[in-house]
């Protein structure tokens, strides 16, 4: 099943012909939905594997276990977006916007989240194993049980997360802001 959304939308630099093309959006695997409004709509559960969603809005949008493998959200809004238990192995999120997203039990293992705003974020038993995490803000961000198994955390903020349990095995952290002993010396 596919999902047509008619209220899909350009952003400031938007051109008449993205406008147009964002209006026929149709949400599917694969799909080219750059830009799209699609800010509070549930797509929990859906098959959104390799989608285009680059600068879309999808503040507080439901994508609850929806499978997001190899999905392009550069530059996406998800602030407060539902994430729990979704599948992001091999997103790219590069300057995406999670801001107080929940992604608890999500599969995050070899996304790009450089330069990510990921502040107070819920990553609660989520695999982010091979995740590069460069220079991604995590400030306040819960990651009680997640897996952060090589993840490379250069450059990045943890000031304030909360890491119980946390599996850092191999994690890579130079001039990482980090709870003490969590990541030093480890470049």
């Amino acid at each position: 099943m596919t999902l047509t959304f008619l209220a899909c939308g350009g952003t400031d630099n938007s051109t008449p012909e993205r406008n147009a093309a964002a209006e026929r959006c149709v949400v599917r695997a694969n799909a080219d939905c750059r830009n799209a409004n699609l800010s509070g709509r549930s797509l929990a559960g859906k098959n959104l594997a390799g989608v285009n969603l680059s600068g879309a809005n999808l503040r507080s949008a439901n994508l609850y276990s929806a499978n997001l493998e190899g999905a392009i959200l550069a530059s996406a809004d998800l602030a407060g977006a539902d994430l729990a238990g979704a599948n992001l192995a091999g997103a790219s999120l590069i300057r995406a916007n999670l801001t107080r997203a929940s992604l608890k039990g999500a599969n995050v293992a070899g996304a790009d989240l450089t330069r990510a705003d990921l502040s107070g974020v819920n990553l609660t038993g989520a695999i982010l194993a091979g995740t590069d995490l460069t220079g991604a803000n995590l400030r306040g961000a819960i990651l009680a049980g997640a897996d952060l198994t090589g993840a490379d955390l250069t450059g990045a903020n943890l000031a304030g997360a909360n890491l119980p349990d946390a599996n850092l095995s191999g994690a890579r952290g130079c001039s990482t802001v980090a709870p003490a002993g969590k990541l030093d010396g480890r470049c």
